[in-house]
């Protein structure tokens, strides 16, 4: 049995979070035992992870307040443990799991980067600060560094981190949980209260500068005026009508009784599954967006913007457009909607086999539990290619 110790910042409803709590329900459990340990009292995900068998706990640290012996309590949960391997998530809990591990002795740590770009308009500076540390560790404490895309590796060897450790595993779906869903058109479009015919093009994300709501509102005020029975339903975090700089974006729009606006849901399979069209309309800092793949495993095309690897993920089964531009998201919305309904389940059909053929979840657990396996044997194989830029359309 190998024991794999995760480490990650939070157990929020976000990307890295989301795929940890994937890859740990998905593993073989005859052959590992997984505990994940968060380093604040975020625990969102928590019951998802104890419902098959993993245990979870919390260090409380605070995020404003660096505590050493928090440190030194996750070594001695560590010793205690005696895991085989640790694998940590995201650069603040790259930086502590590897200060805990270092207090222990040689316990083999894989790095996990969910990041692209950082930009000082929108990113703390602890957390740029932290990641430049990282990258002068890198070199000697981590045994693997693994990226969740193809743009997180080059800009993260381009920082400096060790090159040869830098290895891509990219996101990956359930397909049963994620698939087309007849029924959700119909019943989408009834709790929203629109037309069974209206076309629905849809955002599933939190509310953040990167994100850029406003883009997505501006494309949407102009294509009101082009198709006005279209609507528009927004979903995630602090995505609701108490949300003011929200709520005044749409208003001064004027598209107001166009859009739906449904907070943090936990049926965004459904919701996918009811759209004509998903979007991506972020202005930056997107690695893999985990929205991309779950709106195509539902067989909904995808119009996204140019950042992260996101044009490697929908390759020729959507539309990619240039950050920042809401007419050119306005007009892909367009070509869609009169490309016609059969278009647009064709393209959203062979976006569902573009997920299976290449970010289906067992396979991207098994690349895991490989990791694994190597390290906790001692065994050192030479780092992987990635495979996501040699992605056929």
């Amino acid at each position: 049995m190998i024991k794999v110790m995760h480490v990650i910042t939070a157990l929020g409803p976000a990307g890295a979070e989301i795929m940890l709590t994937r890859v740990a329900s998905g593993m073989d459990t005859s052959r590992f035992q997984n505990e994940v340990v968060s380093l604040t009292d975020i625990l969102d995900l928590a019951d998802r992870m104890r419902a098959v068998g993993v245990r979870v706990r919390t260090l409380g640290m605070k995020k404003k307040v660096p505590n050493p012996y928090l440190v030194m309590l996750l070594a001695k949960w560590i010793r205690d443990s005696k895991p085989d391997v640790i694998h940590t998530w995201m650069y603040h809990a790259n930086l502590v799991g590897t200060l805990a591990a270092r207090l222990v002795g040689d316990v083999p740590v894989v790095w996990g980067i969910h990041h692209s770009a950082l930009d000082p308009r929108f990113h703390k500076r602890r957390t740029m600060l932290v990641n430049r540390i990282c990258a002068s560790l890198s070199r000697k404490f981590p045994a693997r560094i693994v990226c969740c895309s193809e743009a997180s590796l080059r800009i993260h060897r381009d920082l400096s981190y060790a090159h040869e450790k830098l290895q891509v595993i990219p996101n990956g779906f359930d397909l049963e949980q994620g698939k087309p869903d007849p029924a959700a058109r119909a019943s989408v479009r009834e709790e929203l209260g629109i037309p069974a015919n209206a076309n629905l093009i849809g955002k599933a994300a939190r509310f953040h500068p990167q994100k850029d709501h406003r883009n997505f509102i501006q494309a949407a005020a102009r294509l009101r005026k082009q198709v006005p029975e279209t609507h528009f339903l927004l979903c995630g975090e602090d995505i609701d009508w108490q949300n003011s700089q929200l709520v005044g974006w749409i208003e001064a729009a004027g598209i107001r009784d166009r859009c739906h606006l449904l907070g943090l849901r936990e049926d965004v399979c459904r919701l996918f599954a009811g759209m004509d069209i998903a979007t991506v309309a972020s202005r930056c800092g997107e690695a893999f967006p985990m929205v991309i793949g779950e709106a195509m495993a539902c067989g909904t095309p995808c119009v996204v913007t140019d950042v992260g690897d996101s044009a490697s993920i929908v390759g020729e089964t959507g539309i990619v457009v240039a950050p920042g531009d809401p007419v050119a998201l306005a007009e892909a919305w367009r070509k869609l909607i009169e490309a016609g309904p059969e278009v647009c389940r064709s393209l959203g059909m062979a976006a569902r086999r573009r997920v299976q053929k290449h970010f289906a979840l067992p396979t991207i657990v098994e690349r895991y539990q490989s990791i694994y396996a190597q390290l906790a044997a001692g065994t050192s194989e030479d780092v992987p290619s990635s495979d996501l830029s040699q992605c056929a359309p």
